[in-house]
């Protein structure tokens, strides 16, 4: 997949114009489907193994390998995407990106309207597009208050997806916005996407304290304190952690909710506290929202805004946000 480049410098207040929103879903909905495959997968491998252990008969393991295989030869599109993201996610650029999203002047809209903007961006006219942005997003927070969410959990399906403006200010491409994430700052673990192997280009890959199983952190440390791959999710993490009332459960799922290698796998559980556990688990209750709830029917935007306005009323006092 060729790299999208900045061609000119572009202020972060400003949406860049010559980004490509359809390229950009689409690239979403071909990762999306593949963490829907792995995820499977991995119910189905924890299915087999429980069985086995509990003297059951053997799940359908064939079932298991076609699941994996699918996993396996996802599009090259996907392959070479995580590829190039798994190159340029450095401590270096991770560094560089927090420190620009602190210090560069930032765009300012409500919640609605940076879901509208988003809106515009992506689907803007295409006559395929099934549904818009916002009805996505309002698929994922119907279908928590169908289940009795809490209404904090509704708007956090609202708003999770938000980060992908970020792709129309001063990110460097497609690698820096979406994808699964992980640390940086430590060795990449064999259970992130395509395993550790595909790290190999990247200059953090053989330093030695970065590819060391802890890396700049320490055993304990707290997932608060581990840097991840910057992307739609870390950064909107940032965006509203001091500018919303969101519990910290809320905060948990918009920041780890692509970070697979965790809530999935289990892997970099060395540096967990008491209260990730907690943070775990708000994270596998988010997970089926974020990856199902696109099947559900069409919500009717015009019927669901006064609803949903309230909701970003009361965990949004200052209604316009710092993007």
């Amino acid at each position: 997949m060729a790299s999208i480049l900045v061609q000119q410098p572009t202020h972060p207040a400003q949406f860049r114009t010559d980004r490509d929103g359809l390229a950009f879903e689409a690239l979403c909905d071909e990762i999306e489907h593949v963490d829907i495959l792995a995820d499977q997968a991995t119910k189905q491998r924890n299915q087999s193994e429980e069985e086995q252990d509990g003297g059951n008969s053997k799940f359908d393991a064939e079932k298991d390998k076609t699941q994996f295989r699918q996993y396996e030869n996802a599009c090259d599109r996907v392959k070479n995407f995580y590829k190039e993201q798994h190159t340029k996610q450095t401590v270096a650029y991770n560094l560089k990106a927090r420190n620009d999203f602190h210090t560069k002047s930032r765009a300012e809209m409500t919640i609605w309207e940076a879901m509208e903007r988003l809106n515009t961006l992506i689907d803007e006219s295409d006559p395929d597009t099934e549904l818009s942005q916002i009805e996505h997003l309002l698929q994922s927070a119907e279908a928590m208050r169908r289940d009795g969410r809490p209404r904090w959990m509704q708007l956090t399906g609202l708003i999770h997806d938000l980060g992908k403006l970020l792709f129309f200010f001063d990110a460097r491409g497609q690698w820096d916005v979406v994808g699964d994430t992980f640390p940086v700052g430590c060795a990449f673990d064999d259970k992130i996407i395509y395993g550790n192997k595909s790290f190999s280009e990247n200059s953090d890959f053989q330093d030695p304290v970065y590819s060391s199983k802890y890396g700049i952190y320490s055993p304990g440390c707290g997932m608060d304190k581990i840097m991840l791959s910057w992307g739609h999710d870390e950064y909107l993490y940032h965006v509203v952690k001091d500018q919303s009332r969101l519990p910290d459960e809320a905060l948990a799922m918009i920041r780890y909710h692509s970070f697979y290698p965790w809530h999935q796998q289990g892997a970099y559980s060395d540096f967990m506290v008491e209260k990730d556990h907690e943070m775990l688990e708000a994270v596998k209750r988010f997970n089926p929202y974020d990856l199902y709830s696109k099947s559900d029917e069409k919500p009717s935007v015009e019927k669901l805004k006064p609803y949903y306005m309230e909701l970003i009323d009361e965990y949004f006092p200052t209604k316009v946000i710092k993007w």
